[in-house]
């Protein structure tokens, strides 16, 4: 019994590769990158067909749809502005994708969001959009100059943040889905008829889209911070 725990946690915590692109001497192809791939086509199939033959008086379907649209735009209202709503395309597309990449275990797949090299891909792309939000808002010289404030002695602490920042969304969003995945092992391989159910309730479904809305709730207040005026 343990050592099958033990196997399933280290198959757990290995980076698979699902192919190898035969150029270059192979380029390895990871199996969280194919999941993402399979998420993506999922997404947009099912874009173009929720968003196909809309009317002006909408429908079962096109409703619930307006709403759930509705929904993202009113949180992310909220926590940016009207001024910040510029940014709300590519956020409302990161809570999709990673609440989905965090449940894709319940269809037999890998969480990609499993992988630190996705976790670290959407933070680093998060930073990159704050800070770029930051000089628009600011421009360049403004921008810098907001290093140095509210004094330029803790300059070196606010350039500190370009790289802790994506580090602690990274991290907080790899170790809890590992955690979450390695904890349903472990609970699969000792009770694995059952109580998984109970237990995948919370960890697959619940815990996944708490960790969406963590990532991207702090990726907005982190927007907000960037565009708001200084005066």
């Amino acid at each position: 019994m343990l050592e099958r725990i033990s196997e399933n946690l280290s198959e757990a915590m290995q980076n698979k590769v699902a192919f190898r692109i035969p150029i270059f001497g192979g380029i390895p192809v990871p199996v969280s990158c194919v999941v993402t791939w399979i998420i993506m086509a999922i997404l947009v199939i099912a874009s173009i067909l929720l968003t196909r033959n809309l009317k002006l008086i909408p429908d079962r379907k096109q409703m619930m749809l307006e709403s759930f649209v509705g929904f993202l735009r009113d949180f992310f209202r909220e926590q940016l502005g009207e001024k910040g709503m510029a940014y709300f395309p590519f956020l409302a597309t990161v809570i999709i994708y990673i609440g989905f990449a965090n449940i894709i275990g319940l269809l037999g797949f890998t969480p990609p969001t499993k992988d630190l090299n996705v976790t670290a891909g959407l933070a680093i792309m998060s930073i990159v959009l704050v800070e770029v939000a930051g000089i628009r808002a600011k421009g360049t010289k403004g921008w810098l100059k907001s290093f140095a404030k509210p004094v330029a002695i803790i300059a070196p602490l606010n350039v500190m943040e370009l790289v802790i920042r994506p580090l602690s969304l990274c991290m907080r969003l790899f170790g809890n889905v590992l955690a979450s995945y390695i904890i349903m092992e472990l609970i699969d391989a000792v009770c694995p008829i059952v109580i998984p159910l109970a237990f995948s309730a919370y960890f697959d479904i619940f815990d996944g889209f708490i960790q969406a809305y963590v990532f991207v709730f702090l990726t907005s207040l982190f927007i907000n911070e960037a565009i708001e005026d200084d005066d």
